[in-house]
């Protein structure tokens, strides 16, 4: 469980500031928090006495989550948008400033004058993005991140389910005085999670269909390891991730290994940033001309399943890869 601290008097200050109502995509929330909300979050507490009026999500992941729980009038900030966000919260999502295309710098987000601050990634809190979390709190502003990317390894969830994922939604709802958001929207991930379950093929992991989770690269592959969406994606279709046995979640592989394990299915994150395999369809290109992908039984066959790249990583798009691969799966195995 975790921790996070407003300070009493930080409302007054920010309102003194400038703080002003924006329209909002859902009736505006009721503040429900008798008592202020304590977490212990990455080894840091976090506080709040009130439910915060002016809030920065500084990436996508963490952007979509909020606009989820129907937040955006409470949001002066996002950034660092890596795909088109999603259309049922593309007209929220245009009701919120965008601070910077990549991460803000320390000035802008002071600037914003926010009450709280949201990362799923620790990248967001370098000292030349938002800066320090432990700075942000000497200045009253509670900074919440992921408990999967901990800036200490020891503090952080090692392996991500699901349910820590509906965790962290559950946080981010307590903290904002919303929780019968956060039940409805778990309600609507699990049941989607349920359907995905019930279309794959019904096996026990280790008897399952393999599946190669390709991230990124093409003359050095990235590819899932342990601990990652990717594997409790696997398991809850039945199916095994080709690199399960990596230590680290995202490892460097090579193609001839790859060729030994020979995986059944392909995944692909299909990523917008424009480099050396980050398209799923450059991807694809490359496996079917390299000389030694191209022999893949999953390459011959055509077996490949498109996500997108932020679904790979801990957020509510993780629901939409179970669902594309499972899908999948329940055609192949027809």
């Amino acid at each position: 469980m975790k921790t996070v601290f407003i300070k009493a008097g930080l409302c007054l200050v920010l309102a003194v500031a400038g703080c002003s109502d924006r329209g909002a995509s859902a009736p505006p929330a009721q503040d429900h928090l008798a008592t202020p909300i304590h977490l212990t979050n990455c080894g840091l507490p976090v506080s709040v006495s009130a439910p915060p009026q002016r809030a920065i999500a500084l990436e996508q992941n963490a952007t979509e989550i909020m606009l989820s729980l129907g937040l955006a009038d409470r949001m002066v900030g996002t950034s660092y948008q890596t795909d088109p966000v999603l259309p049922e919260l593309r007209p929220a999502y245009e009701e919120v400033p965008v601070l910077a295309k990549l991460y803000p710098s320390r000035e802008a987000v002071r600037a914003a004058t926010p009450d709280f601050v949201y990362s799923t990634y620790t990248s967001a809190y370098a000292p030349d993005a938002a800066g320090l979390r432990a700075d942000l709190a000497t200045l009253g502003v509670p900074a919440y991140l992921s408990e999967f990317a901990c800036e200490k390894p020891a503090d952080a969830t090692q392996t991500v389910t699901f349910d820590g994922i509906f965790d962290e939604i559950r946080d981010i709802a307590s903290v904002f005085g919303v929780p019968e958001r956060a039940d409805k929207l778990i309600h609507d991930q699990q049941s989607r999670l349920d359907a995905a379950r019930g279309t794959a093929p019904t096996a026990a992991p280790s008897a399952g269909p393999s599946l190669l989770w390709h991230y990124s690269g093409t003359s050095t592959p990235y590819v899932a390891g342990h601990g990652g969406v990717p594997d409790a994606i696997s398991s809850l279709l039945g199916a095994r991730n080709t690199f399960t046995d990596a230590s680290q979640k995202w490892p460097a592989g090579n193609w001839e290994e790859i060729a030994k394990r020979n995986p059944e299915v392909i995944v692909l994150a299909d990523l917008t940033r424009g480099g050396d395999g980050d398209s799923a369809q450059s991807k694809i290109d490359f496996l079917r001309r390299n000389p030694v992908t191209s022999k893949l039984d999953a390459v011959v066959a055509g077996r490949f399943v498109t996500v997108p790249g932020s679904s790979m990583d801990p957020s509510i798009r993780s629901v939409q890869a179970a669902e594309l691969v499972g899908a999948h799966l329940h055609g192949t195995a027809r």
